[in-house]
């Protein structure tokens, strides 16, 4: 195969291509990294009185996804997937094989901000925390891109894609399939939907449309009400959500309370209020499985050293 276009001047002096091909792909992310993170500098923060939280985030989201049709058409982006070269990685695969092993299963979160911190970490490099978390033993990872309230970005998945080679969940609040579509062009093995903003029928739908994909599907709850309405639809990866989505009150409770009414089945996900080994050790007992985990390693100095921490069973 011939050297690119864009490299083959490298070649007068000696240098191996692949090597200088790496050095400019770094270059590249580094610009891109720099233009996302100049316009993600502040998280649209709330408090807890704020009424409805989940309803501002989807009724924005909503604008967010009529502007993002407006750009690239849905028949765009499934052209862009037909293009793809790899396939998706098997995240929930991945999830049940670390269970099997008695691998505590850590979906490590990269995320910058949230609606109720603000800015998490200012030194925020979505690639160098995507690689200290896989080599330090995270079995998947949560990619936010979301950018108004959780100062995320889509063009993460893909850089991230790049960097790692663990599966990635895209986090966001999916309101439309075109989302779906969205998020494997862009690079992601898995999407979550919500249970509180999506009735029954839109919950299978979406279900199906991330199958068509060869996406798997994280289904999160809260309450009972929401745990029923999961336990309808054929996903076979639930998560619980210990953080009530409509105030960001946040209880541990809430994944013993809702594990009692899962079939065995399907995997259990506790996610939200998980801050060192002894939260996971209780999540276990309730019957949590695997664990997504985001804030309590972000803010660390030594974010390899805290995932070292919760993942130690001794």
């Amino acid at each position: 195969m011939g050297t690119p276009l864009a490299y083959s001047h490298l070649r007068k002096r000696n240098v191996p291509t692949l090597v200088w091909t790496r050095s400019w792909r770094k270059i590249c992310h580094a610009a891109q990294l720099s233009a996302i993170n100049q316009t993600n500098t502040k998280a649209d923060t709330m408090t807890n009185s704020t009424p409805d939280i989940l309803k501002k985030i989807v009724a924005h989201k909503q604008t967010e996804v009529a502007a993002a049709k407006a750009a690239v058409t849905i028949r765009e982006l499934k052209a862009r997937i037909n293009d793809l070269e790899d396939v998706p990685r098997g995240f929930e695969r991945r999830l049940r094989e670390a269970v099997a092993s008695d691998w505590t299963a850590i979906i490590a979160e990269v995320k910058k901000g949230s609606p109720s911190r603000g800015v998490i970490r200012e030194d925020f490099d979505p690639l160098e925390i995507a690689g200290i978390y896989q080599d330090n033993g995270a079995t998947c990872l949560s990619v936010l891109t979301d950018e108004k309230f959780f100062l995320g970005h889509l063009r993460y998945l893909s850089l991230i894609r790049e960097a790692v080679s663990l599966p990635l969940l895209r986090k966001d609040f999916i309101c439309d399939p075109y989302q779906i579509f969205e998020a494997r062009a862009a690079g992601a093995d898995a999407v979550l939907l919500i249970a509180a903003m999506l009735d029954l029928n839109q919950l299978r739908e979406f279900h199906a449309v991330a199958k068509e994909n060869y996406l798997d599907v994280l289904l999160e709850v809260h309450d009972e009400a929401e745990m029923e309405q999961a336990l309808k639809t054929d996903c076979s990866l639930i998560g619980v959500n210990n953080r009530n989505l409509r105030t960001f009150v946040t209880d541990l409770g809430t994944t013993g309370r809702l594990a009692r009414m899962m079939p065995t089945d399907r995997l259990l996900v506790a996610e939200s209020g998980i801050n060192n080994r002894d939260d996971i050790n209780r999540l276990s007992a309730d019957g949590a499985q695997a664990y997504l985990i985001g804030e309590s390693m972000i803010r660390e100095a030594d974010i390899g050293h805290k995932l070292r921490e919760l993942l130690a069973t001794n």
